[in-house]
Parts: structure tokens; C-alpha cells; sequence
């Protein structure tokens, strides 16, 4: 028998993990779980927008919902004075007014778009407007962004606050930490921040969003949910003391929570994504650089299902070779650079060689 989204929600509750990931599809009922959920954590006025402020809150959020915060002021008279509009909260008051993070929100914005993509935030963080500098030239006229630009200025404005309060909570005595607002925090709520992101800065997302939670020493817990495989297996792979869950609505409009002890591999046949993904991009000529890290973890899958100790080992010949173009591709240090190598020609082939190679000589990927 299925349960009631407030009863997926205790079941979420009651988890000891300190980090529990939910894979579910589009129209499953992830923002009405995170809904539900932090109404059980917080079930009375301890709401975003009280007035009871930052001091009483029990849990941070990120969802459709906190994008509603940012809306648009077209300027339709004109077209000329486009903005961001901000509606304030505590949260937003607190990481920018008082804490003053703004440049640090732009930095990780700018990480995730473009280099000369500019913010520029009024006197009182209530609007923001955009344009490009380059250098000598002349800044262009302020711009309306596009729904993943957008996308990635909201989410940079919330990990600017979750990266604040994880700083925040790992200092052990609440007396010696910088303030006292954040000591009644104990659940972020992480839903799908990569919707409108291409695979290359969903990735760079996930990897950040993995090393920013493996820093949190604290009691803090996370609730991250999503619908897209790529971003559930670098979460997957990357954190550690984690519960995986797959949510699933069933036809009498009741939920089932189901635990998943394998990897998104096994829980949702991400392989069969991974191997269309890097079909379709052999077949066009677009292989990018986050291709090559599609491809590892197609190898580390087949090894791991195999019984292989090391997914080098289903290399071709000259193994070595092979294996230090793909890890010169898939290093973490270089997902977050601002500069995305673009791969050349043969690098490109490469990708076709070895996912042909893979393809043709474990039986494993024939029949999937």
C-alpha cells in the first residue's frame, strides 16, 4: 500500500543518514515532498517569510518555490531597464546584506555561465542587472538572462548561504561560533537546482555541491532530490554516509519511497542513459569534455558489474595511453575551471574508439 507524502516525509525523517538522495521523475511529487517535509520540521510559523527571523529557522530550501523569490521587471515601456527583482527573506537579508556575499555570489555565477557575464546588485540586494564587460570594450546594455542563466545566479545566491552556514556550524561550540542565528539549523532541502543547466555545468554543480557537503562536520543533515541520472550519480558517487531513494507515484495517486542499495546504475538503468548520451554526441561531432567523464563512468559501471578491481583494466591496448587522456579530461580540479578545454579531433575519436571497444567486447552492454 502506497503512503501519503507526509508519511514519505517521516520516513525521510526517521533516516540516520546524514544524507539521503531521491531519484523520481518529472510529476512525482518532489517539491510538494519538500513542501511537506518542512512542514513536519518546522510545523508552525517557522516559514521563510515570518517575521520571527533567521534565529528560529530549522531548515534552508531550495526549490521551485525559492525561484519564485527572483522575478523579472521587463520595463516594457522602454525595453532598456531590464532587472532581476529580489523578494527578501531572512536568508537572502542575512548572506547578503549582513554578510555581505555578493561577490562571492558572483564568482560562483560567473563559474557556471561566463567570465564576463556581470551582475550588479543595487544598494539594498532588491535587484540585480546583468551585462557583459570585456575588457576595453564597452559594457553592453543591461540584458535579460536566459532561464539557465537564471537558474545558476539563484542557485549561486543559495550556495553562497549553504557554504556561510555549513562555515558557520562546523565551529563545535556554539558560544565560540561568528553568530548564534544559525544554531537552531538541522535539514537542507535540495530540489532539482539543475533544471535548464546543460550536462557540462550540471556536472560542475553536482561535483561543488558533493565537496561543499563532504566540509559539513556538523549535526546538519541533507534532503537532495532530483530527475536527472547524471546529477544522481555524481552525488552518488561522491558522498559517503548517504540513504538513495527512488520515489514513485503510484496510479491511486499515493507515493512509495523505495530504498536503493545499489547505484543509479541499478536502481534506474543509467547506464542505457550514459551509452545514448555518448552515441548521440559521436553521431553529431559534439563530444565536450564532459563526455569524457560520461565515458569513465560507463567504464567504472561495466568494471564494477563485471567483478573487474579497476575499470582500467577493460582498456584496449596500450592501457596507459588511454587511461591518461581520460583522467586529463574527468579531474575534479578542472570541472570547476572558468576555461573548458575544448577537445581536439583525435581526442574526440577517442571517445568513439573506447566506447566502441566497450560495446564490442563485453556481452554485458549487447544485451542491455
Amino acid at each position: 500500500m502506497g503512503k501519503s507524502l507526509i508519511e514519505i516525509a517521516q520516513q525521510l525523517i526517521d533516516c540516520d543518514k546524514k544524507v539521503r538522495l531521491i531519484y523520481g521523475f518529472n510529476g512525482n511529487g518532489k517539491t510538494r515532498l519538500s513542501k511537506e517535509f518542512r512542514l513536519l520540521v518546522a510545523p508552525k510559523n517557522d516559514t521563510e517569510t515570518d517575521e520571527t527571523g533567521l534565529s528560529s529557522k530549522k531548515i534552508i530550501y531550495y526549490n521551485a518555490f525559492t525561484e519564485d523569490l527572483f522575478y523579472w521587471d521587463n520595463d516594457l515601456a522602454n525595453d532598456i531597464d531590464l532587472k532581476l527583482k529580489i523578494h527578501p527573506n531572512s536568508f537572502t537579508e542575512w548572506v547578503l546584506n549582513e554578510q555581505g556575499q555578493d561577490q562571492n555570489v558572483i564568482s560562483h555565477f560567473q563559474n557556471y555561465t561566463d567570465r564576463t557575464l556581470t551582475p550588479k546588485f543595487n544598494s539594498d540586494y532588491s535587484e540585480v542587472t546583468f551585462s557583459y564587460e570585456r575588457g576595453n570594450e564597452e559594457p553592453s546594455p543591461n540584458i535579460k538572462i536566459s532561464k539557465g542563466e537564471e537558474s545558476s545566479f539563484i542557485w549561486s545566491v543559495f550556495y553562497s548561504l549553504l557554504k556561510q552556514v555549513i562555515d558557520v556550524l562546523n565551529v563545535a561550540e556554539p558560544g565560540e561560533r561568528e553568530t548564534d542565528k544559525l544554531n537552531q539549523l538541522k535539514y537542507v532541502f535540495i530540489d532539482d537546482p539543475v533544471t535548464s543547466l546543460d550536462d557540462n555545468h550540471l556536472i560542475q554543480l553536482a561535483v561543488d555541491l558533493a565537496e561543499l557537503i563532504k566540509t559539513s562536520e556538523s549535526a546538519l543533515k541533507f534532503v537532495i532530490t532530483t530527475h536527472n541520472p547524471i546529477f544522481y550519480n555524481v552525488l552518488h558517487n561522491e558522498i559517503n554516509k548517504k540513504g538513495c531513494f527512488m520515489l514513485d507515484r503510484q496510479e491511486d495517486g499515493t507515493f512509495e519511497l523505495q530504498e536503493k542499495n545499489g547505484d543509479s546504475n541499478k536502481s534506474f538503468s543509467y547506464h542505457l542513459h550514459l551509452m545514448k548520451i555518448l552515441e548521440e554526441a559521436i553521431k553529431n561531432n559534439q563530444v565536450q569534455k564532459y563526455h569524457f567523464t560520461l565515458l569513465r563512468n560507463l567504464y567504472e559501471k561495466t568494471a564494477s558489474f563485471l567483478g573487474f578491481p579497476r575499470w582500467s583494466e577493460l582498456l584496449p591496448d596500450n592501457k596507459e595511453n588511454y587511461y591518461n587522456r581520460i583522467m586529463q579530461f574527468t579531474s575534479h580540479s578542472t570541472l570547476a575551471n572558468e576555461s573548458v578545454a575544448e577537445p581536439s579531433p583525435q581526442e574526440k575519436q577517442t571517445v568513439k574508439l573506447l566506447l566502441d571497444h566497450l560495446i564490442s567486447n563485453y556481452s554485458f552492454w549487447k544485451e542491455a
